[in-house]
């Protein structure tokens, strides 16, 4: 039987003032600081985009090339990773109902981690909600106050905030400076409960590569242990896609860390590797202990995206020579550019510069999003080209030329 309130128990807004307070002393000084944003080129607006993500977009009811999405393999929209999702749906439904350890846990979590860890060819694998969430708990589950982690000073905003949250004393090496990160682990070797060295795989605004193998055999050599982010390397890095171990034939780091809201075209992120590493932090990760599960549809959409990248590898080895390809059409017309990955930074220096660049491609029907301060450092403001496998080669060269004119008009 269907319960309805009284009206008496419908509480009147006007009369009890519950709903919206209106202006706020909070407002008036938040305003002041959104206005300091504006000011700096600095303040962030949020595009609706109409339709899934894919090279085409329609933005402000205009069909725009997206040269903006991580999902390099185009394959959130692929029909096979769609049907796998609204047949778990059907299935299992829209939401899980608890944390893993509670009643969160179905048999696409299971099926999706065993995949996972197939995939990068380690013993076992453990999913979060979010990649953000993984590198966050694991970092904090490995490392405790007098323990010391040493990270790449371009790593990822949830590596610094794991680090942070951990209470272990960080250092900061220079980017990818193999040698300095060597001194510091042989200044610290066995005077430390436990040492973390951690990077990403592809340097999320630069589009380069960690030297993995270089990376691993000091972290080895000094006792310390060895992590890696591949959220931009999972799918595009490697013959098949199975990131930077595939790529160089090196062996495993300790930790390896993804994303399955990438390359994969789902959501989620990730740890692979030994069972040991994966029991500790099913119980010591308070990012997974205490959160609700990944639905299972997004489970099973991203067993079904890693089947198709592990039988089509193609499609990394297209987002990489579209990468390439676009990086040199660039440089073809006087702009500096480099990519090792499938991203092409295209740095302009000046924030408000960046904005003005993003926003004349736009309206040339070219959709690049300007990346500022905090993501990178002040003053080194870039375009940031997100390139897929379903790029046509026609449109790259069109939008470099695009990038090209934008570039001068920004630049004044």
């Amino acid at each position: 039987m269907k319960t309805t309130l009284p009206d008496s128990a419908v509480p009147d807004s006007d009369a009890t003032g519950f709903g919206a307070p209106g202006a706020t002393p909070l407002d008036a000084e938040l305003a002041e600081e959104l206005l300091a944003l504006d000011a700096a080129g600095l303040r962030r607006h949020i595009r609706e985009c109409d339709g899934p993500a894919g090279p085409h977009a329609v933005v402000g009811g205009r069909r725009v090339l997206v040269l903006a999405s991580n999902d390099y393999c185009d394959l959130a929209r692929d029909e096979r990773v769609v049907a796998a999702a609204t047949a778990a749906a059907r299935r299992w439904g829209a939401g899980s109902g608890g944390a893993r350890l509670t009643t969160g846990s179905q048999p696409p979590h299971t099926a999706l981690e065993r995949r996972i860890a197939e995939f990068k060819h380690t013993e076992d694998a453990l999913t979060f909600p979010a990649g953000y969430m993984a590198n966050v708990g694991t970092i904090a589950a490995l490392c405790r106050r007098g323990d010391l982690v040493l990270s790449d000073e371009l790593n990822h905003a949830s590596i610094i905030d794991g680090c942070r949250l951990s209470r272990a004393d960080v250092r900061v090496y220079p980017h990818g400076d193999m040698d300095a990160l060597g001194r510091e682990l042989a200044a610290e070797s066995g005077r430390r409960r436990r040492i973390l060295a951690v990077s990403d795989a592809v340097f999320s605004m630069d589009g380069d590569l960690l030297d993995l193998p270089r990376f691993v055999e000091l972290c080895r050599a000094h006792g310390a242990i060895s992590m890696i982010d591949e959220a931009h390397a999972t799918g595009v890095v490697g013959r098949c896609g199975r990131g930077l171990c595939e790529h160089f034939g090196c062996p495993h780091p300790d930790v390896l860390m993804g994303t399955l809201s990438k390359a994969l075209g789902a959501a989620g992120g990730y740890v692979a590797g030994s069972k040991v590493l994966v029991d500790f932090l099913r119980n010591k990760a308070r990012a997974f202990v205490f959160s609700t599960s990944t639905p299972a549809p997004i489970a099973a959409a991203a067993t079904a995206a890693i089947d198709i990248l592990g039988n089509e590898p193609w499609r990394a080895e297209k987002a990489r020579s579209n990468a390439a390809f676009f990086a040199n059409a660039l440089r073809e017309r006087g702009i500096p550019s480099f990519t090792q990955s499938a991203i092409v930074p295209v740095v302009v220096g000046d924030e408000t510069a960046a904005v003005r660049a993003s926003e004349a491609l736009l309206a040339d029907g070219i959709w690049i999003p300007a990346i500022r301060y905090p993501t990178v450092a002040r003053g080194t403001a870039r375009l940031r080209a997100s390139v897929m496998s379903t790029h046509s080669v026609e449109e790259l060269a069109a939008a470099a030329e695009s990038v090209a004119r934008a570039m001068t008009a920004a630049r004044g």
